[in-house]
């Protein structure tokens, strides 16, 4: 099929785009394989296998609840008071984040995503971002999504369009679903050995070995375990990828995986996010490429060259 540019059509809101602008829609008629993606953000909005949900799924005519299947750039996570120091100059963004009075989550996850190229199995979105005050610095943004069988593979990549360096980071958010036994009845596993201790703001406070609370390097059982937390020290397989796989009581398991672009997860059981009916819905398993508040520490921060282009790679399965 030959690659085109239309603006999607909406998958049923009846007067204007809904709330997540136009509806991308990746279907593989072989595995029954569907993913849609959304103009806003270019988000993983949803993506099941014959029915069953690989990711947690939103309503197409509601916001993503608790940054559902969101890119996070240019930074993932927090960053304090929303303010930094880079190469001598001090910046200030908005704090989105009141409770905790930080930045979270980057820029590009409420922005319109243009369409490059659509086919069946994959989408190409890209974006410009705007200077702002607190980041003064213009990427050039491409999100490839490619859907092959049951597994999504999303690459990203940044270019900087500025004349100096900028600082830069890049997560993502998706949610994993447990089927319809929930999250207590799942069993994890979680290809790390470090865990980042978080302070009562939730920005690191250090790197220690696992506790046990939170070792799930061999697979076991997710039950009240209450989870928001980074780790490192990523172990891989022998393609050299670093995966967390939740398995459900339905004896499937949907699997994120990151490559060696990235080496930071993060892991949220949703006990305590705002939007109350996804609360363990789900288990965030988000690939980063650094820790919170990495414009502050500079641990694995990305310093992105004049014309430099920074790539990543990860993907979702469901087996």
């Amino acid at each position: 099929m030959h690659a085109h540019t239309p603006r999607a059509r909406s998958l049923g809101w009846p007067h204007a785009d809904p709330p997540t602008g136009s509806q991308h829609v990746l279907h593989d008629p072989a595995s029954s394989a569907t993913v849609v993606l959304t103009e806003v953000g270019a988000s993983l909005r949803s993506f099941d296998v014959a029915g069953r949900d690989v990711v947690v799924s939103y309503p197409e005519d509601e916001l993503s609840p608790a940054g559902h299947g969101a890119i996070l750039a240019p930074w993932p996570n927090r960053l304090a008071d929303g303010a930094y120091s880079f190469d001598g100059t001090d910046y200030q963004l908005p704090v989105t984040e009141v409770a905790r009075s930080t930045a979270l989550h980057g820029l590009v996850l409420n922005q319109r995503w243009a369409v490059r190229s659509l086919t069946t199995t994959q989408a190409r979105l890209v974006l410009e971002t705007v200077p702002v005050a607190g980041y003064p610095w213009q990427l050039g943004l491409e999100a490839h999504y490619e859907l092959r069988g049951t597994s999504l593979t999303i690459e990203v990549s940044a270019t900087n369009r500025s004349a100096t360096v900028a600082p830069y980071g890049i997560g993502f958010h998706p949610w994993l679903s447990p089927g319809d036994g929930g999250l207590d009845a799942a069993t994890l596993r979680l290809d790390a050995t470090q865990w980042v201790r978080p302070d009562e703001r939730l920005l690191p406070a250090g790197v220690e070995e696992l506790p046990q609370a939170f070792d799930f390097r061999t697979e076991r059982l997710v039950g009240s375990t209450d989870l928001d937390d980074a780790f490192v020290g990523a172990t891989r397989d022998a393609d050299g990828l670093s995966w967390i796989r939740l398995t459900g009581a339905d004896g499937r398991t949907a699997g994120v995986w990151m490559d060696e672009s990235m080496d930071t997860w993060q892991v949220c059981s949703g006990d305590h996010i705002g939007a109350v009916d996804y609360r363990r819905r789900g288990l965030a398993a988000e690939p980063m490429s650094c820790i919170a508040d990495a414009f502050n520490s500079g641990d694995r921060l990305v310093r992105l060259e004049p014309g430099a282009t920074h790539t990543v790679r990860w993907g979702l399965t469901l087996s």
